[in-house]
């Protein structure tokens, strides 16, 4: 089974801690975002797929083509600010079957990546929040399964987009659409809307969702890590 891991981006909001290395190799605990991410991946995944672009080369010399006992590609995401969306087109050609795609700067539990896979159609890690806060608010029906995503902010209770996607090839059968009104960059979750309608997806509630935002969550990540550690 592959991965995709989305690692494009620069990460502006990481100052000058970005100036020569991107985002996702940030150390945390002395080890790149991007090495947890990969190691936390289900033994089911064999094969990773990292999009990237800002300083793609200092990911590839780190992985090279085998890591963790898994084969690594690359494919290059020529606009870095196309979005999730356009960064996953960018692998379409290599993808067969079912798949995961994520988000290359958070951290995530290999059990929540497991029940997501385990899911009968297609799934996305949501977190429960109260108030949710900023972010796409998914909204589920009874069984569980995603009708919508509701971007803002959000004051009441409820469920979260995570940025863990189970899909397969029928995401290609679709057009990539925008975030919002008026925006180029090209969303995943947004995208991922046209089909629930006629492709069930579950919303999987996550155990462990670490955001990657600012330097000072570096920090708080590996107090988090050293905790369940």
């Amino acid at each position: 089974m592959q991965a995709v891991i989305f690692a494009a981006g620069r990460g502006t909001r990481m100052k000058e801690l970005t100036d020569t290395i991107p985002k996702s190799m940030l150390p945390i605990l002395g080890r790149p975002i991007l090495e947890h991410k990969i190691t936390a991946l289900p033994k089911e995944i064999d094969e990773v797929i990292l999009v990237v672009s800002y300083l793609g080369s200092s990911i590839l010399n780190y992985f090279g083509g085998e890591f963790d006992g898994r084969r690594i590609l690359y494919v290059e995401q020529e606009n870095p600010v196309g979005g999730t969306a356009d960064a996953l087109w960018q692998a379409k050609d290599i993808l067969k079957g079912k798949f995961v795609a994520m988000n290359g700067d958070d951290l995530y539990a290999r059990e929540d990546i497991d029940a997501c896979i385990s899911a009968p159609e297609w799934a996305m890690l949501v977190e429960e929040r109260d108030p949710v806060g900023a972010g796409g608010k998914v909204i589920v029906d009874s069984s569980g399964r995603v009708e919508t995503i509701e971007e803002g902010v959000h004051e009441e209770k409820g469920l979260v987009n995570a940025g863990v996607y189970v899909i397969d090839e029928r995401i290609f059968a679709y057009k990539p659409v925008p975030k919002g009104p008026g925006e180029t960059e090209l969303g995943l979750p947004q995208t991922i809307l046209q089909a629930v309608g006629e492709i069930p997806m579950r919303a999987v509630k996550s155990t462990l969702w670490i955001q990657i935002t600012s330097p000072e969550d570096l920090k708080k990540a590996e107090i988090i890590l050293q905790g369940r550690a």
